[in-house]
């Protein structure tokens, strides 16, 4: 069974940082895609930050120059770090993966649970 697993969540003042972390766990042949995305209340989930396994990164326009998407191969982790934090970034803030398991060797989709991050003064 595999399993994404984020933490790193919580509430930062306005021009903080954080550092979100998902790790992927279970009996796993093979981790292309990661993405970060977050969802804020009334709104529509929306991609903030994507990664390839060749290392190749993509961001939203409101976020670039602020978040920085990387991974570790090594660990099946994939990481957000966000700096200069503004109360818009406010969300459930959700990873998520294109793994293929040992069990069929072919690509699933999978998401975490979600990590809730505020930027509040």
């Amino acid at each position: 069974q595999v399993q994404l697993v984020e933490s790193g969540g919580g509430l930062v003042q306005p021009g903080g940082s954080l550092r979100l972390s998902c790790a992927a766990s279970g009996s796993i042949f093979s981790i292309s895609a990661m993405r970060w995305y977050r969802q804020a209340p009334g709104n529509e989930r929306e991609q903030v930050a994507y990664t390839y396994s060749d290392g190749g990164t993509d961001y939203a326009d409101s976020v670039k120059g602020r978040f920085t998407i990387s991974r570790d191969n090594a660990k099946n982790t994939v990481y957000l770090q966000m700096n200069s934090l503004k109360p818009e970034d406010t969300a459930v803030y959700y990873c998520n993966a294109d793994i293929a398991p040992y069990s069929d060797f072919r690509e699933h989709n999978y998401w975490g649970q979600g990590t809730q991050v505020t930027v509040s003064s």
